[in-house]
């Protein structure tokens, strides 16, 4: 869970293990091991990182756990020449068993160092390995989680709600623009820098975050269709460039298209759920989180992971309880585009940060 702070209340309904079932926390599915065995590294070289192996531990001071995921445990440490103190996430080698669990941590790395130097990122200072695990220093965001600040408030006022909305989607407007998505964006996993009221939000977690090939919109005069169909596959020859292109359709964006079932069961998209998605799924779970952030609870609940999932497909959204009555037009306007079950009518991160001024403006206005 990225560089967390302290333990955690099992007395809300917005934590995915509250539950009863052990599923809700959705990861790609477990498959046998791969035949196909890792790239072997050079002597001296981590089997991970494929660079040379060093000790973390002769540069850093190992302080008190910080919080614990599925694979990793984070630390507080001190930098022995500077005193610094930062997060080391350490992820056990024991626990690398498959192919894709060693490809997944390398992806991680790629992208913490992809994203780097974004103000409302949590940044990555080095990544080191040796024989017993790989370690990723981080800076240390000592304000904990935006989801202890919602459970300690019940949820914030429209003004604090818009603030953190800006905060949340332009991190999603910076990884997509980047060419990443995160695919795990829950309250979880965004944490302060510090325990000030006006501390800046950080996005940390990047473990189930992909790269993928951002949209390119093509204009119907632009190449000449050999073939096409209401399946919308079809092959293109324009300029000598022969492509077969998937979910073809005038003004619909040339894309990847990802499959594998992952997130957190209160905060995954209708079409994550369908096993067909793109970079719009980050969008309807940061929806998610605004809803939470206004209301305090989520808006898709069942007693199980079933029924969740049920509820995210149903898509109904409670506007009539409190205290959804005194909450304005513009920001329930806003939370049902960001949570629109159709994702090419979903609104778009640069949409909601340009086209939503009334809602941002109750900052200013509340304050």
């Amino acid at each position: 869970m990225g560089n967390c702070t302290g333990s955690h209340t099992s007395q809300t309904q917005l934590r995915p293990d509250s539950a009863p079932t052990n599923g809700l926390n959705i990861r790609p599915s477990d498959e046998p091991p791969s035949s196909t065995s890792v790239s072997q590294s050079p002597p001296g070289n981590g089997r991970v990182l494929g660079r040379p192996m060093e000790d973390v531990h002769s540069t850093f001071i190992f302080g008190r756990e910080l919080g614990r995921g599925q694979f990793g445990v984070t630390y507080l440490v001190t930098h022995k020449t500077t005193g610094q103190k930062l997060a080391c996430k350490s992820i056990a080698n024991r626990k690398l068993i498959k192919k894709d669990d060693i490809e997944n941590v390398r992806r991680e790395v790629q992208i913490m160092h992809h994203l780097t130097g974004h103000r409302n990122i949590v940044g990555l200072k080095g990544a080191y390995e040796d024989r017993h695990s790989v370690n990723l220093v981080m800076e240390l965001c000592a304000g904990g989680e935006l989801f202890d600040r919602i459970i300690t408030k019940g949820h914030y006022s429209e003004s604090a709600a818009a603030n953190l909305c800006r905060q949340i989607v332009t991190v999603v407007h910076n990884c997509h623009s980047m060419g990443v998505m995160h695919r795990d964006l829950k309250p979880e996993n965004f944490l302060f820098l510090s325990s000030d009221e006006d501390s800046p939000l950080k996005a940390t977690d990047f473990g189930l975050s992909v790269f993928f090939k951002p949209g390119i919109k093509f204009d119907l005069f632009m190449f000449l269709p050999l073939y096409y169909d209401n399946f919308v596959l079809c092959t293109i020859n324009f300029l000598g460039f022969y492509s077969k292109v998937e979910d073809l359709d005038f003004g619909v964006p040339m894309r990847d298209v990802f499959k594998d079932l992952v997130g957190s069961s209160y905060y995954v998209a209708p079409e994550v759920l369908r096993h067909n998605y793109g970079a719009e799924a980050d969008i309807w779970s940061a929806g998610v989180i605004l809803y939470i952030l206004l209301s305090g609870v989520p808006p898709f609940w069942g007693e199980n992971e079933q029924g969740i999932f049920d509820a995210v497909l149903r898509g109904h959204l409670d506007f009539s309880s409190d205290p959804w009555p005194s909450i304005s037009s513009s920001a329930k306007d806003l939370v049902k585009k960001m949570l629109q079950a159709d994702p090419p009518k979903r609104v778009s991160a640069v949409e909601v940060l340009s086209k939503y001024p009334k809602f941002y403006h109750i900052l200013t206005r509340k304050m």
